[in-house]
């Protein structure tokens, strides 16, 4: 009885079995709009794909990801192509995505802006920032295919308007999934040859031949480079990130070489129009400086130097004259002086003096005896301390203070009572 029931494993393995051997649902192009987007850290993306009516779930694998030159958004409207089959786990059907476009515009437009929005937002584009291509350059290196037309014109045009300038060669794959690698190798290895100039570029192509001049390795290394860059990659209307990012933008290949040396013509022109600035500045100067020499020669101390010796002479014999009449009456001052130290009572007569101050002084300690608490203390008074303080008054006084009586040949301690 229980027989014609199957589990619904069974029915989904069924479902399964019949969608992935649908030949209509092994290549199936979807459009729609994106909405719950995730993408997961192994690369993985997880997303529905939906329109007015309906939705469906779908997957797109790190190995297909990887191809995408743009990150999906939510509301992004795109073309998608891929297979039907059910997930078991769920018993729901999805598609999983092999290959995806935005509806409408190209998937190399949508990472060529999302890159340049972003590296511009970091400030790689910023003009102050950017090197100035050397005038009068010496040595320039060219990144791009040693073959084609692009390196035949560079070299070409560089021999014909500077032919003392050295050009060397960095070949590189210019197009193709391993180019940006290589462009950078070479831009990397041309920063060891101390050039002026660096050219990095390409003939024309279509979008997908230029791509590697939009990558983003590419862009950092022309931004790391020491060497002033010039970009010159496909016709005049191409704009590729490497333009931006590049200290200048050339239209073409050929546009770059003009760019990065003189004409031949033009600097002998220049240094024509130096040279006759630099004579007439020479003549002007010489002339300047004749004109100064004339001056100093007309002037009076050139004509007779021998009236400023003169005059610089009378004035030395005038100092020469006042300086004696200076020493002569210093002199008679300090003789003046000495006399009347020598003529002093005390160099006469020193031992009056000794006399006379020697009296001042008895007469002073004759006058300051009568005052000495000594001879008070001789004639029967004494002097009365307490805590080594005198006491001049009883009031200081009560019973049992231990005090100190000095008198004339000692002292003694008393007791208040």
């Amino acid at each position: 009885m229980n027989d014609k029931y199957i589990t619904v494993t069974q029915l989904t393995r069924y479902i399964k079995y019949k969608i992935d051997n649908d030949v209509n649902l092994n290549e199936v192009f979807l459009k729609g709009e994106i909405s719950n987007f995730k993408a997961h850290s192994r690369g993985h993306f997880y997303f529905t794909l939906k329109d007015e009516g309906s939705r469906i779930n779908a997957i797109m694998f790190a190995t297909s990801t990887k191809k995408l030159k743009f990150i999906p958004t939510d509301g992004m409207k795109v073309l998608v192509t891929g297979k039907i089959s059910v997930f078991e786990s769920t018993g729901q059907y999805q598609i999983y995505v092999n290959d995806m476009l935005e509806d409408g515009v190209g998937n190399l437009y949508i990472a060529f802006e999302q890159l340049k929005k972003k590296l511009e937002a970091e400030g790689l584009f910023r003009e102050d920032i950017k090197k100035k291509i050397p005038k009068i350059p010496s040595r320039i290196g060219v990144v791009t295919a040693p073959t084609g037309a692009a390196i035949k014109d560079i070299i070409s045009t560089i021999k014909r308007r500077w032919p003392l300038a050295e050009v060397y060669l960095f070949p590189s794959l210019v197009q193709g999934e391993d180019a940006k690698e290589d462009i950078v190798k070479q831009i990397k290895r041309a920063e060891n040859y101390d050039l002026d100039t660096l050219i990095v570029g390409r003939g024309g192509g279509s979008i997908e031949d230029l791509w590697p001049f939009n990558e983003e390795c590419v862009a950092r290394a022309i931004y790391d480079c020491p060497i002033p860059v010039i970009s010159a990659v496909g016709h005049e209307i191409d704009f590729t990130i490497s333009d931006f990012v590049a200290d200048l933008r050339a239209p073409t290949p050929t546009g770059a070489a003009e760019m990065a040396v003189p004409q031949v013509k033009d600097v002998e022109n220049y240094l024509n129009q130096v040279k006759i600035r630099l004579n007439n500045t020479i003549t002007n100067q010489l002339k300047h400086n004749r004109n100064k020499l004339n001056d100093l020669l007309s002037r009076n101390v050139m004509k007779n130097p021998i009236a400023i010796y003169q005059t610089k002479e009378m004035i030395f014999d005038n100092m020469v004259e006042r300086l004696k009449y200076s020493l002569i009456n210093l002199t008679r001052e300090k003789e003046k002086e000495l006399l009347r130290v020598k003529s002093s009572y005390i160099l006469k007569d020193p031992y009056k003096l000794l006399d006379k101050k020697s009296n001042k002084l008895l007469n002073l300690i004759a006058k300051l005896e009568p005052l000495s608490p000594l001879k008070t203390i001789e004639r029967g008074f004494g002097i009365v301390k307490k805590d080594n303080h005198v006491v001049t008054s009883v009031k200081d006084l009560k019973k049992k203070d231990n005090l100190e009586l000095e008198l004339k040949d000692g002292s003694v301690n008393v007791e208040v009572i």
